[in-house]
């Protein structure tokens, strides 16, 4: 099954199917540790169109395909700043969140530096621990006046 899954950059007309995978994503992973008003105003990003358009049109954003449907996407902010990295809700587990970290701590490398970055949520935090990612800090963020927590992590490339 997932011998099939293919890696392509994103364009314009995947936008509602990123946009719902996020969505769906904080709604029904992230909820196991966020309350329910932290999960909404966080899922509520899904409706700022036109960043999401500008992160298409401006970074390295790529998306995880299956049978003609988006299963993941992850995207570089800076050059080494990975700013997504998400994976839909029915396809957790399966390996397509590595697959989609290693090429982004590729093109990180080709980019010239040696480290990669991210702000990645209690739930994320076992799956980066397990590829080596090391806290830098653990924070607090304000996402439509509710408070999030979230850490920051690197890895040495």
């Amino acid at each position: 099954m997932l011998e099939d899954l293919e890696f392509r950059e994103a364009t314009l007309e995947d936008l509602p199917e990123i946009t719902a995978l996020f969505r769906d994503t904080i709604r029904n992973v992230n909820s196991k540790d966020y309350s329910e008003k932290q999960v909404e105003a966080w899922a509520s990003g899904a409706d700022k169109t036109k960043k999401w358009e500008k992160r298409i049109k401006s970074l390295y954003f790529l998306v995880a395909e299956l049978d003609n449907q988006i299963v993941g996407f992850s995207y570089l902010k800076d050059g080494n700043y990975l700013d997504g990295l998400f994976v839909h809700k029915d396809f957790q587990g399966k390996t397509i969140a590595s697959k989609l970290l290693r090429i982004m701590e590729s093109r990180v490398s080709m980019n010239g530096f040696e480290r990669i970055k991210s702000d990645v949520s209690i739930t994320a935090l076992p799956f980066f621990d397990s590829h080596f990612y090391e806290v830098e800090k653990k924070q607090k963020v304000s996402v439509r006046d509710v408070i999030l927590e979230n850490y920051i992590v690197y890895k040495d490339l």
